[in-house]
């Protein structure tokens, strides 16, 4: 195979693109404007501390295993996953507290020991209706490219039933769930592609099966050895990656892609360009005015967030690698995210430390805190520039007063030792996320799975998307997954 492809972009879609291509005899060269691999999933260094700065959980492992063994290679030779258990810790702020973990049975017995024995019956049937969902979706939406208005009216009725897209996912719980914590708890799983979950259709409720079912990892190093575990494929199978080299605009000539112009004004030739970048600023800078696609004007941005890494004094024993402090009104939370758009005065806050599985993260006796909250999306409603001062003051006295339910915390300034911040401001301009989303679009409407680009452009010929705001969505599984079906298309159309 001599045809050749480009990608712009070295994140975690773009080198799985890279790696399906050049595994099948393609001649792969990605453009890359940072001067790394991963995107947003890349790492912080400051005074003996590390931070991942973007993702920190790996789920759906069986697809990633799935990328190595196409390209004749395995996984474990690149990556030592370790699982989590627990998944997270869970606090409210009546003192309640769990751990989530992978074990059905386990799982059963903390929720009876926390929350009484009549909600295990209820986990169970939630269990089992949420796999369920993943049986259904898995096929005709996850491991494929997007499926087209034949695909879907093929589907039996009783599939599409079984899809529960009427009802909002905070409603399916609730219909399993009568306690509120247990209810607030699965209501998180919304956040995995920067959702609400009293907007989003009930269908993402699979997204519980996958984490507490299929189980969650964590690469030993670290999130961002992921990435480093692809680049190296990717090199091993003759794929050049040019760092520091921003593309500047995709070319086109009767109506196809045909190379890549980079800011230094050097021009890629190419038979393909699969693009691994945010699809609106993909539309609104690379793409000749020409040939620029109508705005996607209904789909909604996902939630944001702002970030705190902070390096910190002692070694806090009664938390875990992953924690969630819960809000005590979640619904408020969201409508400040996704309503009023500005960012939350009581967020739940999640606080991921790595040194909890990687001592070498902070130096003795110290740990590395990722802090991390939702926030909205960028707007004129809210002012990062004039506000990002004094939320990071408030957010670090929530973290003392949730943190005072099973710590003795007093002052958080004698406790921080390093401190590094990340707004939607910085999302927006380091990786080009349009408004500062994380996930590309949010879920927040039925019809929204159906209306996200598909991996194949629509006017423009040779042309592909794989990304998180492209099919089939945003996630770690989910972007390799886009970078997979970018490529097959890659392959249909130049066969």
């Amino acid at each position: 195979m001599n045809a050749r492809v480009v990608v712009i972009g070295a994140g975690i879609g773009g080198l799985s693109a890279a790696i399906h291509l050049a595994a099948r005899g393609y001649r792969v060269t990605v453009v890359e404007k940072l001067d790394r691999p991963g995107g947003k999933m890349g790492e912080w260094r400051a005074d003996g501390f590390r931070w991942d700065t973007g993702p920190s959980v790996i789920t759906m492992r069986h697809v990633y295993e799935g990328l190595f063994a196409a390209a004749g290679r395995d996984l474990r030779d690149y990556l030592d996953l370790v699982p989590l258990q627990p998944v997270t810790r869970y606090f409210w702020r009546d003192g309640a507290q769990i751990d989530a973990v992978t074990d059905e049975e386990a799982m059963a017995e903390n929720i009876r020991r926390a929350f009484g024995p009549h909600e295990v019956d209820g986990y169970r049937r939630f269990m089992r209706y949420a796999k369920r969902l993943y049986d259904v979706v898995s096929g005709p939406f996850l491991y494929r490219q997007k499926p087209t208005l034949r695909d879907l009216v093929r589907l039996p009725v009783a599939d599409v039933l079984k899809i529960d897209a009427l009802r909002t996912m905070h409603q399916a719980i609730r219909a399993h769930f009568s306690d509120p914590h247990l209810v607030q708890l699965f209501d998180r799983f919304a956040t995995y592609n920067g959702s609400s979950p009293y907007r989003a259709p009930a269908t993402l409720n699979v997204i519980a099966y996958v984490e507490m079912a299929q189980g969650a990892w964590y690469p030993r190093g670290g999130i961002f050895q992921l990435a480093r575990a692809w680049e190296r494929l990717a090199s091993e199978l003759g794929v050049e990656v040019r760092y520091n080299s921003p593309a500047q605009e995709i070319c086109i000539a009767s109506g196809k892609a045909h190379g890549v112009r980079l800011t230094s004004g050097e021009v890629i030739r190419a038979d393909a360009v699969v693009c691994n970048v945010d699809y609106t600023w993909a539309r609104e800078t690379l793409i000749p005015d020409a040939h620029r696609p109508r705005a996607r004007g209904a789909l909604e941005p996902s939630c944001s967030g702002f970030v705190l890494l902070l390096g910190v004094r002692g070694v806090h024993e009664p938390l875990a690698h992953h924690n969630i402090f819960f809000t005590r009104d979640y619904r408020r939370e969201f409508d400040d995210i996704f309503v009023r758009r500005i960012a939350p005065r009581d967020p739940t806050l999640y606080v991921c430390i790595t040194s909890k599985t990687d001592p070498d993260h902070a130096p003795p006796g110290c740990e590395n805190w990722f802090v991390l909250v939702n926030a909205p999306y960028l707007s004129e409603a809210y002012d990062w520039r004039a506000g990002t001062e004094r939320y990071a003051q408030h957010i670090k006295g929530l973290l003392v007063a949730n943190l005072g339910c099973v710590l003795p915390l007093n002052d958080v300034r004698e406790l921080v030792k390093v401190e590094h911040r990340l707004t939607p401001l910085d999302l927006q301009t380091t990786y080009g996320g349009h408004r500062g989303a994380i996930y590309g679009f949010s879920s927040n409407t039925r019809t929204a799975a159906f209306m996200r680009p598909a991996n194949r452009d629509g006017k423009i010929g040779r042309l592909y998307f794989a990304s998180g705001s492209a099919h089939p969505g945003g996630g770690v599984p989910l972007v390799t997954l886009s970078g997979i079906a970018a490529a097959r298309c890659v392959e249909e159309d130049l066969r």
